[in-house]
């Protein structure tokens, strides 16, 4: 270029914008030299720029307040609680992977059945590896699965995203149904997913029916008032400092974790309900079902991450809720046999500690 160059002529234009500069180049065969452009077109040209770099900025929270060091959140160090005589203190741990296959979606089989999209942001999968929009019983049932002892249950949760990195051309699995305007960045593979099932402090617990939804923390928390948030955001090597509603700066060396409890107090009914949550509710906070419901083997999802950039992540959610932390949620379909299931109650009841085959 050559000349008193027009304001912003240095910066690379793209898209529409590029198309409009395009076609005054093509007009006048110059930037600036000679027949200047006039004061209006440069005014567009400008405004266009700054709205196309609006647009296609990586999403985010917009507040450094959404981020909190780890050492800064107060430590926690709860009392033991109480324990009955009939409790069922053991545990039994899954490996399901973390997600290698990239099996990913912005369906929810639970809430929006049959709906494509019907998230409106991603979910990673573990488990059955055929779950969609479109997934019935039966199809989930008949579906290959990532955990090593051949549980079909599946497990999903949001994606976390990379804000400073722009997304790439999503796959046909998530191009079909992701959000096209508010893709806020690249996809964060978890480097670890921990899946397990404890018992009750004051109860055996008895078998999860086949096909039993689950539905953990609420993707509407940000302007719903958060009476439904309840994951925790943290760091490992810092077990005793949680947070709800601010994303954990981890220090180097220190996964970056999301710890989902599920409701274990079961209706004794059904497998769903018309709200997906009144069939299974949560102990009170020492661990006593409400009257009426039975205690059932409490589900524990954790996932880790390699930190990201300190204040360039966040959670995919509705476009509304502004990626804030407190929208972080999980679902979970059983698929166990009987027998399978039978083996996780007689470990939690008898008091052990096992892994898979119980």
């Amino acid at each position: 270029m050559h000349g008193g160059g027009a304001p912003g002529a240095a910066l690379p234009v793209r898209g529409p914008v590029a198309q409009t500069v395009a076609v005054h180049r093509n007009r006048d065969h110059h930037w600036s030299g000679g027949v200047a452009l006039p004061l209006g077109v440069l005014l567009c040209l400008v405004l266009g720029l700054s709205l196309l770099a609006l647009r296609f900025r990586p999403a985010g929270p917009e507040q450094a307040s959404a981020f909190v060091d780890i050492t800064a959140v107060a430590a926690t160090a709860p009392a033991p609680p109480a324990v009955g005589p009939d409790a069922s203190g053991g545990s039994y741990a899954q490996d399901c992977g973390r997600n290698q296959e990239g099996h990913r979606n912005a369906d929810n089989v639970v809430v929006s059945p049959g709906t494509v999209g019907g998230a409106h942001h991603v979910h990673d999968y573990v488990g059955n590896l055929s779950t969609d929009a479109d997934s019935t019983d039966g199809s989930l049932a008949a579906a290959p699965t990532t955990c090593t002892d051949g549980d079909r249950s599946t497990f999903y949760w949001p994606v976390l995203r990379r804000t400073d990195r722009v997304a790439p051309a999503p796959s046909t699995a998530v191009a079909a149904s992701d959000d096209p305007h508010d893709a806020p960045g690249e996809i964060l593979a978890p480097e670890r997913v921990s899946i397990e099932y404890l018992g009750n402090p004051w109860s055996k617990v008895v078998p999860m029916p086949r096909f039993l939804r689950l539905l953990e923390g609420d993707p509407t928390a940000a302007t719903d008032g958060g009476a439904e948030a309840g994951a925790r955001w943290g760091c490992t090597e810092f077990a005793d400092r949680t947070t709800t509603d601010r994303y954990p700066l981890c220090p180097a060396g220190s996964l970056l974790t999301r710890t989902l409890d599920f409701p274990s107090c079961w209706d004794g009914r059904g497998t769903d309900s018309p709200d997906h949550r009144s069939h299974v509710r949560f102990p009170s906070a020492g661990g006593l079902c409400p009257h009426g419901t039975f205690a059932i083997p409490h589900l524990r999802v954790t996932v880790g991450y390699r930190p990201p950039p300190p204040r360039a992540f966040a959670l995919d959610a509705f476009p509304e809720q502004r990626h804030s932390p407190l929208t972080d949620h999980a679902v979970y379909v059983g698929l166990m046999t009987d027998r399978q299931m039978a083996s996780v109650t007689a470990c939690l009841n008898e008091n052990r500690t096992c892994r898979e085959s119980g």
